[in-house]
């Protein structure tokens, strides 16, 4: 069985699902999206995402009427595949599309775009054999990417802090979602061994010196898997 934590954006409260692999995504209908799928090539035996971006993902399919195969999904920031602050590893990014003919794209595309339910739908010249889109939410604290968290903050960028920090030996003792006690002392020390501002807060220049070292250093001995 698959811990699924499911951030709900609207209640801000974060919900725990047990689900095997060939169940369907908590909030999607239609057996649309199963947990092998959204798991796609990670091997966490924990994923998250948020009930709106699984929402997102019924409007869409339900409105181009097909199958939407995709390869790309979730993972986990230390499994890496995506770019430094990537919508993947907070679990609210697709890549899709990817064995479809152009002309099946573009009408993902369109659709996904004009809905207007997904945060970032990525222009097509970027991404000429998929489509991209995500969930994001939050203003960012660079010019793109993941919002500031500090004590008090849930959900899943949390999340993602979290398992940074675990992975590259700053425990957080959980990996729960809840920026806590611990999640700040473990912040402090990653700061302050990086020469940065030591004040507890995950802004623009933390987030950019944490994600470059821990995307894609592969599992460590200090991850934690709740």
């Amino acid at each position: 069985m698959t811990k699924i934590i499911v951030d709900n954006v609207y209640e801000n409260t974060l919900e725990t699902y047990y689900r095997s692999e060939d169940d369907t995504m908590p909030y999607v209908y239609g057996n649309t999206m199963r947990v092998k799928e959204f798991r796609g090539s990670s091997r966490s035996s924990v994923l998250w995402t948020t009930n709106a971006a699984m929402e997102a993902w019924n409007a869409t399919r339900r409105t181009y009427g097909s199958p939407i195969p995709f390869r790309y999904a979730f993972k986990r920031i230390w499994e890496g595949g995506h770019g430094r602050q990537s919508q993947h590893y907070a679990g609210v990014s697709f890549d899709v599309g990817q064995s479809l003919s152009q002309s099946q794209r573009n009408r993902i595309w369109n659709v996904a775009y004009d809905l207007g339910v997904w945060s970032y739908v990525e222009p097509q010249y970027m991404t000429p054999t998929w489509v991209h889109f995500d969930k994001r939410y939050g203003p960012p604290a660079c010019s793109a990417g993941y919002p500031v968290v500090r004590s008090g903050s849930k959900g899943i960028y949390v999340l993602v802090l979290q398992d940074a920090l675990n992975a590259l030996g700053f425990s957080t003792r959980t990996l729960d979602g809840i920026f806590g006690a611990n999640t700040r002392s473990a912040l402090i020390s990653f700061q302050r061994n990086n020469g940065l501002v030591a004040d507890g807060v995950c802004g623009c220049q933390t987030w950019t010196r944490l994600v470059n070292e821990a995307v894609g250093i592969g599992r460590t001995s200090s991850v934690i898997d709740p």
